[in-house]
């Protein structure tokens, strides 16, 4: 919970803290860095997930009959926000494995740094699955504003959010945007500073991610 807001959890978990601090490290390379922002997204969609539908269905055990709980309902939809979000969907699938995948293309107007849309592509029924929108860093808020704009747009109603650092601006301006989308961040850092960042932060995710610079 943040600031007493029911719909924000900060995974306060010392796994994920010593993960996060092998991350940020600069010296961390790009195949221990991918690994690594898979097994914190693990971590956190096990908590974003408490929240799945049940329902009960008979089976047969080696000693008897039973009847056990299920998942129930439409298979759950991943959103990664390109590129970085990318890196999240390894430790989501490992959860979920028979989720469907979709993808949210964001860019940056140079002027306004306004986000635009440039791509969205979303698995079928959208509006009978539930979401969870993936992206490794929540600076200003802007594109993870964007991108749940561009799902409720089609049709997504019961929409997570998740990330590995958040800065307290970007949160609360996701949540003042989208205060009924349950919001799940691995460790809420300081502050952004002049050019965006967030600080400590992990510097720039997609490019650590994919090894580009």
């Amino acid at each position: 919970m943040y600031n007493g807001i029911e719909n924000i959890t900060i995974c306060d978990h010392p796994l994920i803290k010593h993960k996060l601090s092998i991350v940020r490290q600069k010296t961390t390379g790009t195949n221990e860095f991918r690994t690594i922002i898979e097994e914190i997204s693990m971590m956190i969609g096990y908590e974003a997930l408490r929240d799945l539908e049940l329902e009960e269905i008979e089976i047969e055990t080696p000693v008897e009959t039973a009847v056990c709980p299920f998942v129930a309902g439409k298979k759950p939809a991943i959103i990664p926000i390109l590129r970085a979000g990318l890196g999240m969907v390894g430790g989501m699938l490992k959860l979920m494995p028979a989720a469907k995948v979709g993808h949210i293309g964001m860019y940056r107007d140079e002027e306004t740094l306004e986000p635009h849309e440039y791509f969205c592509k979303l698995p079928s029924a959208i509006e009978e699955r539930s979401i969870y929108v993936v992206d490794p860093m929540l600076a200003t808020g802007g594109s993870a504003v964007e991108a749940i704009n561009a799902i409720k747009k089609r049709g997504g109603k019961n929409i997570s959010f998740l990330c590995i650092v958040a800065a307290p601006v970007g949160l609360e301006k996701l949540h003042a945007a989208h205060p009924d989308v349950k919001i799940f961040v691995g460790n809420l850092d300081r502050q952004l500073n002049e050019k965006g960042y967030i600080c400590p932060g992990l510097g720039d995710c997609g490019d650590r991610i994919f090894g580009t610079v």
